[in-house]
């Protein structure tokens, strides 16, 4: 994409048509203000600069600069010209740039540009002026009408209210209107205090001259003071006389005559007491009474000064409404007076905020800028090929890592097979050897050797297992058999099965074994399976090759006696290991796997698509196979995720030890 990049732009440069440029400059000019209102002509220096710069590129401007040249050079060749506008760092400097064919044609053409932007800058601010100063007349028209309707008004008002007597009368009756409040207030509470307590208590509170009860006059707390008296005085009394009965009791016969007389004194002041009382609740009623009334009295009172504060406050609030809306419509008659008066004056003497600073240069001819150019097309080209893999990566199913065989699949990973390079053509990777070199590809082998022999299964751990793939290529022979001698060496004795009846090519791997008789002729039932097996250069490791190849392998594994012989080879051996075609290449493995105790999966890093995968996964399940793991094959050692790729260095440090 980068090379791509490059040529076209390279094609672009050397096909352009030739070009001339000219050159002007225009600079901001310092805005002359004749007042203090500042209410003229004024542009808004935030947005300034992009706003001229459009206004400079605009169509009408160039327009009207084509046919001023035309009119002014009508010799000139009219030609396409290309306007570009830049502004210097830190200035309000405009750079004008102008490219075109013709180069009498772009200056002239540049030149009208600049003359024409201040032409259509003028008749805009004249424009301005003059909308505004008819809006300005329009608006002072309406508001003398305004002002003189607010002063007919007032003056209205005047003539039927005195204004000076009414803003005395809103003090002098709120102030009347808080006393009056107040004066009902104390007598609402005397009222209740009057009810809530007994006779002997309104009684004092009266003689104590208590400040709620001085709502009362003289007059009336007089009698009350008396009463009072007279009321605690036959009281003690009464209380002497019967202290005193009670002490002559103690000596005296209750038929005595002093204890008699004491009798009826004691009985006649308790009348006198009683009669006390009498006078006192008539007091206290009489007093109530007369409270009562002088709330209704209060009350009535309050609300007539109520209802004439409310009208004086009504009045005072239209006078005070008239008068401001004069002085709002005098104060903005005012400023638009002096606005007009401001603006009239600015329309004539303001100049042009922008002015040339150097008219249009020669035309020159232009000089393409190729590195410029071509690193452009690089970038482009750069960001293209980077689109393109990004689309491509996502659009990639091809697990490349233990981390995305992770994401993809559920089932366990049992381990991961580095990537070997091939040593001897079409053979592929040679197998291992129990001495082999290869330490990460033997470890590799090891660590999958370790996960079958401790992997976390209940009851009888399997040892007749089949090994498969998705699709051709992925590397499930390699994997099986150097799987098989891992487990040889180990010890364990360990049949290698070639189930693959198409194209299997073990008994090749193997030392060149004889393909014939083998697994074709033990299911087809032609010689007992012991007459098939093979002995390898391996020890404890025995294969028992494909056989005659086999249009319909199928048909074999699904005959009753399969399930039988494969019984008596995990009888015979510590392993069986099966070799079989790819599940999507044919139906073999989907027969043969329900046979055996558990299916081991290779994905092939960077080959195997994660959606077929997926799919042959499924079509096993669906023959209730067990599968025991995934075996990640082809991993490549530089990658983040693969575990042994320190292990050469790690092992040449032992030896060296």
């Amino acid at each position: 994409m980068i090379i791509i990049g490059l040529g076209v732009q390279a094609y672009r440069v050397m096909t352009a048509k030739p070009a001339f440029v000219s050159v002007g400059r225009m600079i901001m000019s310092i805005k002359i203000t004749t007042t203090g209102t500042g209410t003229g002509f004024t542009e808004e220096f935030f947005n300034f600069l992009g706003t001229q710069q459009a206004l400079m590129k605009s169509a009408k401007v160039q327009e009207r600069a084509v046919e001023r040249v035309r009119a002014l050079k009508p010799n000139l060749r009219p030609a396409e010209v290309d306007l570009a506008i830049s502004v210097s760092p830190k200035t309000t400097i405009f750079n004008l740039q102008a490219v075109g064919a013709e180069p009498e044609f772009t200056r002239a053409f540049l030149d009208a540009c600049m003359e024409e932007y201040i032409n259509l800058k003028t008749e805009m601010r004249r424009s301005t002026s003059e909308t505004t100063l008819t809006g300005i007349t329009k608006q002072l028209i309406e508001l003398d009408h305004d002002l003189k309707k607010y002063e007919e008004e007032e003056l209205a008002f005047k003539t039927t209210n005195n204004v000076v007597f009414i803003t005395e009368q809103v003090s002098s009756v709120a102030t009347y209107l808080v006393q009056k409040t107040r004066q009902l207030d104390a007598a609402k509470s005397e009222y209740q205090l009057l009810t809530m307590l007994n006779l002997e208590q309104n009684l004092e509170r009266q003689q104590k001259g208590d400040a709620l009860g001085n709502a009362g006059d003289a007059k009336d707390n007089a009698p009350a003071n008396v009463l009072h008296t007279d009321y605690l005085r036959a009281k003690q009394e009464l209380q002497l006389k019967r202290v005193e009965l009670k002490e002559w009791s103690e000596t005296l016969r209750p038929k005595h005559s002093r204890i008699i007389a004491l009798n009826e004194e004691i009985t006649r002041r308790e009348k006198l007491l009683d009669i006390f009382k009498d006078q006192g609740k008539e007091q206290i009623e009489s007093r109530r009474e007369r409270i009562s009334l002088e709330i209704t009295n209060l009350d009535s009172d309050i609300k007539e000064l109520d209802i004439r504060s409310l009208d004086l406050s009504t009045k005072l609030s239209q006078y005070e409404r008239i008068r401001a809306n004069k002085l709002s419509v005098q104060n903005l008659r005012d400023n638009l007076q002096r606005a007009m008066q401001s603006l009239g004056v600015e329309k004539d003497i303001n100049p042009d905020t922008v002015t040339p600073l150097e008219r249009a240069s020669v035309a020159v001819p232009a000089r393409g800028n190729l590195v410029k150019s071509l690193i452009i097309g690089a970038v482009v080209g750069l960001i293209a090929g980077v689109v393109l893999l990004l689309g491509l990566d996502r659009l990639d199913d091809r697990p490349a890592s233990f981390t995305d065989v992770q994401d993809m699949f559920d089932e366990a990973i049992m381990g991961q097979i580095p990537l070997e390079p091939f040593t001897i053509g079409k053979e592929g990777v040679r197998l291992l050897q129990a001495d082999d070199t290869r330490h990460a590809f033997l470890e590799a082998y090891r660590n999958l050797r370790s996960s079958l022999l401790y992997m976390a299964t209940e009851g009888k751990r399997p040892h007749i297992m089949l090994v498969t793939s998705a699709i051709p290529g992925d590397g499930k022979s390699m994997t099986t058999a150097n799987l098989a001698i891992t487990m040889a060496i180990s010890g364990s004795r360990v049949l290698l099965v070639d189930a693959d009846m198409r194209k299997g090519l073990l008994h090749r791997r193997l030392g060149g074994l004889e393909p014939t008789p083998g697994l074709c002729e033990v299911l087809s039932g032609n010689i007992h399976w012991k007459e098939a097996v093979r002995n390898t250069d391996t020890a404890n490791l025995t294969l028992l090759p494909r056989g005659n190849t086999s249009r319909n392998p199928g048909e074999l594994f699904l005959r009753a006696s399969t399930h039988q012989i494969i019984a008596e080879l995990g009888k015979e051996f510590d392993y069986v290991i099966f070799d079989t075609a790819p599940v999507m290449a044919a139906d073999d493995v989907t027969s043969l796997a329900p046979h055996v105790e558990g299916v081991i999966f290779v994905i092939r890093a960077d080959y195997t698509s994660g959606r077929v995968a997926r799919a042959a996964l499924e079509l096993l399940y669906q023959r209730e196979v067990a599968v025991l793991g995934l075996v990640l094959n082809g991993v490549r050692i530089t990658g983040s995720d693969y575990y042994y790729y320190h292990y050469k260095n790690y092992y040449a440090d032992y030896k060296s030890a």
